[in-house]
Formats: structure tokens, sequence, C-alpha cells
């Protein structure tokens, strides 16, 4: 025990003159003395010593904030050249798309590039690829149009409601919601919705309203609407005033009227007190114009 407190005192350095003769004259003394000898020569480089710990925080947490930047610097190039390459995509390869419209209570007549005709209803768009036209006729439709389709290559009317395909003829297309009515004036039409698909000749409708198909027959040349008339076959009457919220650009409100009703008839689309009571009066309904585009309709009361 003795020699193990004078090792501590001497190793902390602590021992008096007379513990150091005696701790000298000890026969390991020697082999304690090459050990810290030695060990002079492993001190800690003053580069490397300790910090407290908020400044250790600080430095790591902005080396992990600048690697985290190091990595993601490259991602930020590619995002950058991507968005230039869409960009490019969207103004070179687009720029062929060309759109045709009908605002609200507007009509419009065009011819596409193969000199086909088209006629669009209020609130109607189509669009097409001018630049592939030459090999591929087709047009979007979204509304009501009329074509007169010059002979050559197909020629696809395509809507969210079906497909129609012609050669050269004379047809209407009309796509509103539930409503998808398409008629052949002349040639031959193939109509193509879902799973129903049929060939119609001239004077032939195909039409699907609510989910129900029904194909019948017309006699007329071409569209009434053409004419300022909008005419209809057994259509609710939700739907007819919904045309004629597009013919007039007006608003309508009902009261105690029901328009699941069913219509047949014709209004004009150049007189909308005229219009009015074409539709109200063989409905039993009456109408009243608040304001220049708000019309109220009344049904019977009991």
């Amino acid at each position: 025990m003795i020699e193990d407190d004078l090792l501590k005192k001497w190793l902390n350095d602590e021992l008096t003159d007379t513990e150091k003769e005696v701790f000298s004259k000890q026969p390991d003394y020697a082999i304690n003395q090459n050990i810290i000898d030695k060990a002079q020569h492993f001190k800690a480089s003053e580069f490397s010593k300790a910090v407290d710990f908020e400044t250790f925080k600080a430095t790591y947490n902005n080396k992990s904030s600048m690697n985290q930047f190091t990595w993601i610097k490259p991602l930020l190039g590619i995002a950058a050249i991507l968005l230039v390459s869409f960009g490019l995509y969207f103004t070179v390869f687009n720029k062929n798309l060309v759109e045709e419209r009908a605002l609200v209570s507007e009509k419009t007549t065009f011819s596409l590039p193969d000199l086909s005709q088209v006629t669009l209803n209020a609130d109607s768009k189509i669009n097409y690829d001018s630049n592939n036209w030459s090999t591929k006729r087709r047009v979007n439709l979204d509304g009501e149009a009329y074509f007169k389709v010059a002979k050559g290559k197909t020629f696809d009317v395509v809507t969210k409601n079906g497909t129609v395909t012609v050669v050269g003829t004379e047809f209407n297309v009309k796509t509103r919601n539930d409503y998808f009515e398409v008629t052949c004036f002349e040639g031959i039409v193939k109509v193509s919705s879902d799973t129903i698909v049929r060939q119609l000749l001239a004077g032939e409708i195909y039409r699907i309203l609510n989910k129900k198909f029904i194909q019948y027959k017309t006699v007329e040349l071409e569209p009434q609407w053409t004419n300022n008339k909008s005419s209809f076959k057994s259509i609710p009457l939700k739907d007819v005033f919904e045309e004629l919220q597009r013919q007039y650009n007006i608003e309508i409100a009902f009261q105690n009227a029901d328009t699941s009703r069913l219509f047949s008839g014709v209004f004009v689309n150049d007189n909308i007190e005229n219009a009015l009571t074409s539709i109200t009066k063989p409905m039993n309904l009456t109408f009243e114009i608040s304001s220049p585009n708000q019309v109220l309709i009344h049904g019977q009361t009991d």
C-alpha cells in the first residue's frame, strides 16, 4: 500500500524530498520513469483543444447546413433545366394548337385548314392541331357545332361524351353535360359513345340523354340554331332553359316549376320575350323579367 501511495504522489509530483529518495530506490523506478519519458511524445496538439458545447453545436449545425446545400444544389440545377425544357416544349410544340370559340349569346363561322366549314353555337369551342392537319383531321369539341366537311381523309370530332367519324359530309354535334346528340344531314356519319356505336345516314339522329340512348329521324336539312331558332324534341325543361341562358346571356330562377318535364318545340334566338312565351305557354308556366339579365319562371300553384 505504501508503494502504491508513493507511486500516486510521484505521478502527481507531490513527493517530499525524503519520499523521493525512498521512491527512487525502488526496483521498478527505472521502468516507471521510462514510461513517463516516452509518454511525453504523445501530448495533445494545441489545435485539438476542446471547445464549449454551444460553440461545438453551432459549428456542427453550420457544417450540416453547408453539406445539405451542397447536396441540394445539383437538384436545383436539374429542376431549372426541366422547367426551361417544359416551357420550350409548350412554346414550340403547342404553338400549332388552334382554338376557336363562340361566347355566350354569340355564334361564329370559320374554315379549317382543308376549307371544311364550322359554325359554333353559343358558349362552344373547338381546338385542333394545324401542324398535323394534313395527316390527321381531328377537332376537339366542347358545346355545339355544325360541320360541313370537305372530302378527304377521315375527319374526327372528339367530345367528352363520344366521337364522330366521317369522310366528307354535313352533320351537327351537341355535347352538354349528360346530353350528347349527333344529327347527320348529308353523307354517312359514324358515332361511338362507350359501347353504343351507330352509323347514321342523312336525316338520322343519335342521342344519349341522361344515359338513355335513342335514335330517330328528322326532315330538317340543317340545324335550326344556324337560323336563329333552337328546337327540341322531348327534352327536359332544365336543358331547354339552360340553352335559353346561353343564347341570351341571362340568369333564370324558378319558383314552383318542375324542370324535369319534357318539352318539344322551338324558340327564337333574337327576341327574349317571344322565346320565353314559346317555352312557358305550352307548359302552363309564366315568366317575369326582373332586369335585363334576370328572369323568374313561375309554376302553377294550387
